[in-house]
């Protein structure tokens, strides 16, 4: 209850009624453009500066490795499930976006943390980087997997030669140099080399900003999910339950993991929220691109209309509250 008391999650939830309401209320794009690219600076500083004070230890690669471990295997477990009930287009694209990363969530989870002195590593900014482009690698080979067993050689019924024919290294070029990793990388670097006289410097803006600005851009998520609810009506029972169950399995998985690695409360906390959240802009834009034959409205109306809400308003805390029981 008292996550849904947090000023950041009411603007959430007014955005959505808002938008329920069809009101005019909107953030021009290229203000809710300035604040995820705030959000993402603002991350990469913190968890370098984190990760200057607490150093490199065996645990920071036992929670790497756990990260790159989810990032196969959930992807994996949700395509051999949705196959049956979808084409594997489909099959696969959403598979890719559940295995894949939200950093929205990421970003809510670690403030969430933060205001319930639940200490995680910065490391785990590292792991979120880790665990988007996995979910891509395997959609794009299940993809051509799926040409090549529907289509004969060169061309699949429908396409042009060249979506058969999609190169995988220029999609991966794609996923790597997305400007949103660029940044967040590039800033997590500037936050270890810089250390506690950097953190001095920027607390004005990584520090003291960080809770409005979150609050602004939520508000704006708000809007986008009302907009994108219709996408999901009339979805088959199965991907509905996929899109609001799958992240409870997905973040079972990531505490057994955790449990099994010995990893600390808050690390796992947040490989329970990577686990269980799906991306809804870096991985549906290559999507768009990697598997076209995928119905963009299906992957992209399930993460943000179903899954996304649902792990800001319930997951999160809930996420939290398990791992600080079994780890803490």
């Amino acid at each position: 209850m008292n996550n849904l008391l947090d000023p950041a999650i009411l603007f959430f939830v007014f955005g959505v009624l808002a938008g329920a309401v069809r009101s005019n209320l909107e953030i021009p794009p290229a203000v809710a453009k300035f604040l995820s690219l705030y959000l993402l600076m603002a991350l990469g500083l913190k968890g370098g500066f984190a990760l200057a004070q607490s150093g490199l230890d065996p645990t920071v690669a036992l929670s790497l490795g756990a990260a790159l471990l989810m990032a196969f295997l959930v992807p994996a477990v949700g395509y051999t499930l949705l196959k049956r009930f979808v084409s594997r287009f489909d099959a696969a694209a959403v598979a890719a976006s559940y295995g894949s990363v939200s950093a929205v969530t990421f970003v809510t989870a670690m403030q969430y943390l933060e205001s319930n002195q639940l200490a995680a590593g910065g490391h785990m900014t590292v792991a979120m980087v880790i665990m988007e482009s996995p979910a891509i690698i395997m959609a794009v080979l299940l993809a051509n997997a799926a040409r090549h067993a529907q289509s004969t050689p060169g061309t699949l019924s429908g396409t042009s030669p060249q979506t058969a024919s999609l190169p995988l290294g220029k999609i991966l070029h794609e996923s790597f140099t997305d400007g949103a990793h660029l940044l967040l990388l590039g800033a997590m670097a500037v936050g270890y080399l810089s250390g506690e006289a950097g953190k001095s410097v920027m607390q004005p803006f990584s520090g003291d900003l960080f809770k409005g600005m979150l609050a602004f851009f939520l508000l704006d998520m708000g809007l986008m999910v009302a907009r994108n609810f219709h996408a999901v009506r009339g979805q088959s029972p199965v991907l509905l339950g996929y899109a609001a169950l799958g992240p409870l399995v997905h973040a079972g998985l990531a505490l057994l993991l955790a449990l099994l690695l010995g990893l600390p409360a808050g690390d796992a906390a947040l490989l329970m929220v990577l686990s269980a959240s799906a991306s809804y802009i870096v991985v549906p834009a290559v999507l768009r691109y990697a598997i076209p034959e995928a119905n963009p409205s299906l992957y992209f109306g399930l993460s943000l209309g179903i899954t996304f809400p649902l792990n800001i308003l319930v997951g999160i805390p809930v996420y939290t509250a398990v791992a600080r029981h079994f780890l803490a």
